[in-house]
């Protein structure tokens, strides 16, 4: 979890390959008007995040009766949010990707081919809630090495388990 820019897709697919299980990145769920909202440079609204999370919620909820699990990549900024995907089964756990704006600002802008405008980077700041203590996860900096964040990703999993 974590704004725009922050290596969520990176570090997901590092992070699944690792503990070879499936990956969804989370964008590739967002419906197109989701999509050319955001290309407008217009921020989503939890309306236009319900159905989107409900389809986030529906692929959790598989890969755990199917006992497969996965890994997930999607932005989960407010605790409203990663309640809504906790409820979809026991066991889920959030690896919060933490970055400044200024370095997420840079990252979005530099990106091609991505329907989300660096603009509304401060947008997604404005509704981040991190992660609370009672929450099952572990915050890391998202400026360091993905392969590191992997490697303390698979750590702290091993004491949650």
């Amino acid at each position: 979890m974590g704004v725009s820019g922050s290596g969520k897709s990176t570090v997901g697919r590092l992070l699944a390959r690792r503990l070879k299980v499936p990956f969804l990145d989370g964008d590739d769920v967002h419906s197109p008007a989701n999509r050319a909202k955001m290309a407008a440079g217009h921020p989503l609204d939890d309306e236009d995040r319900r159905p989107w999370l409900l389809s986030l919620a529906d692929w959790i909820h598989e890969a755990i009766d199917d006992g497969r699990g996965g890994v997930m990549a999607c932005s989960a900024l407010k605790y409203a949010y990663r309640d809504a995907l906790r409820g979809a089964g026991a066991g889920v756990c959030f690896l919060y990707l933490a970055l400044d704006r200024v370095t997420a600002g840079r990252r979005v802008a530099g990106r091609a081919d991505h329907f989300m405008p660096a603009r509304l980077v401060d947008s997604q700041y404005a509704v981040l809630e991190p992660l609370r203590p009672d929450e099952p996860g572990l915050t890391v900096d998202a400026a360091a090495d993905p392969r590191v964040i992997v490697d303390e990703a698979v750590r702290a999993l091993g004491e949650i388990d």
